[in-house]
């Protein structure tokens, strides 16, 4: 995870409103022509071509429970120093302005304000290639202080674990953009376009990338232990419980290193008690198939646990929260041979319940001896924009 510098505006765009222009033009080229594979000469898709588009418009943002791409993206921003107040109101809603209208017509074809100006690389995404990218938008802690607004209480600082080693210049944020695709180079132009529209509001803090293995439709993928990851996630209905809140939501993101070396030099078995899963199937100890019901309270005719004690299933049981449940969107990431690891992502409804099963891991998970907490950050999922209305809306104002 590296700490990044804000992207320079283009060469010559001195003038405001020229400059806003022009770099929206950059902004939407960078997208479709990532997206569309273009590198030489525009080119436009029919609209029957490629699978169907994430829409970004509507009352929920997408990225969050529509289902996950290979490839993420979090960039986490700072305010300016000079944002705050009333003025840093006004700021925000215009990049959350700016930001609406470019994810808009590029993902849903809205057209955008008529412009004299307007470059003509925009009239070529008539076409509208069918971008898989999804743009999530959440807003830390410390962003409704600095700007005066209200927020909801659920909305704090996670409190520090004891087996953390977190480096604050890869964490926090006062805003976190997550950023998904089927293709990495998507979610790169797609993170530099916008960075750019923000403008002198918001200052790259932190990035991060995540990546999904080759994985046969249908099935879990796969983490760097070689384990299945995700298995245990909440279905649609039960999002409607845990997930979602006036439709919003909040999002852990951890950066958690993995001794992968260490624990590939355990013998299968004890991988699998420390998991608590098969390691082929996928399916919790003593059954055959990967979604098998997890029973934490099940023993042998012996009277020993079929799910050991100590391992890391039984510790984050849905059982043992009355059955609140978070939606995991986990990544791997590699940076060498040194640090690869989880990109942890979690969508809840109240980020208490990612504290308690923390703690449980910390206490009780096997686990926990080859993994390391190096980077976090909390923040509130912004409800989507409706027609008519930009991100950020009943926040700001």
């Amino acid at each position: 995870m590296t700490a990044h510098a804000a992207f320079p505006t283009p060469d010559g765009a001195s003038d405001p409103a020229r400059r806003a222009v022009l770099t929206r033009a950059a902004a939407l080229t960078a997208l479709t022509a990532t997206a569309s594979g273009c590198t030489s000469g525009p080119r436009s898709l029919p609209a029957t071509a490629g699978p169907p588009p994430f829409r970004f418009r509507g009352p929920r943002q997408a990225g969050v429970t529509t289902p996950q791409q290979s490839a993420a993206l979090i960039t986490a921003y700072d305010l300016v120093p000079a944002v705050r107040g009333a003025g840093g109101v006004r700021a925000l809603r215009e990049c959350f302005g700016r930001w609406t209208r470019a994810l808009a017509e590029v993902l849903d074809g809205e057209l955008p304000p008529p412009s004299p100006l307007r470059a003509t690389e925009l009239h070529r995404t008539a076409g509208r290639s069918r971008l898989t990218l999804t743009a999530t938008v959440a807003i830390g802690p410390r962003l409704p202080q600095l700007l005066c607004v209200g927020a909801p209480p659920a909305l704090r600082e996670l409190p520090p674990f004891p087996d953390d080693r977190l480096d604050p210049a890869y964490g926090g944020g006062d805003l976190l953009l997550q950023l998904c695709a089927d293709d990495p180079r998507t979610t790169a132009a797609a993170a530099t376009a916008l960075t750019r529209l923000a403008g002198d509001t918001l200052r790259p803090r932190w990035r991060q990338t995540g990546f999904l293995p080759p994985t046969p439709a249908g099935q879990t993928p796969r983490n760097q232990l070689g384990f299945k990851d995700g298995t245990e996630n909440p279905t649609p209905q039960e999002c409607e419980r845990w997930v979602w809140s006036d439709d919003a939501t909040f999002l852990v993101v951890r950066r958690i290193h993995i001794g992968v070396a260490e624990f590939a030099r355990l013998g299968t078995g004890r991988q699998e008690e420390i998991i608590g899963r098969h390691r082929v199937s996928g399916a919790p100890l003593g059954h055959r198939h990967e979604h098998d019901d997890v029973d934490i309270f099940a023993q042998t005719p012996q009277g020993r646990y079929v799910i050991p004690l100590r391992s890391h299933v039984r510790a984050a049981s849905p059982r043992l929260d009355a059955g609140a449940r978070m939606l995991r969107r986990g990544y791997n990431y590699d940076a060498g041979p040194d640090d690869r690891g989880l990109l942890f992502l979690a969508f809840m409804r109240d980020p208490a319940l990612f504290v308690r099963v923390q703690h449980r891991m910390t206490a009780t998970d096997e686990l926990s001896r080859f993994t390391e907490h190096r980077g976090s950050a909390v923040a509130y999922v912004l409800p989507g924009a409706l027609p008519g209305e930009d991100l950020g809306a009943r926040l700001l104002g």
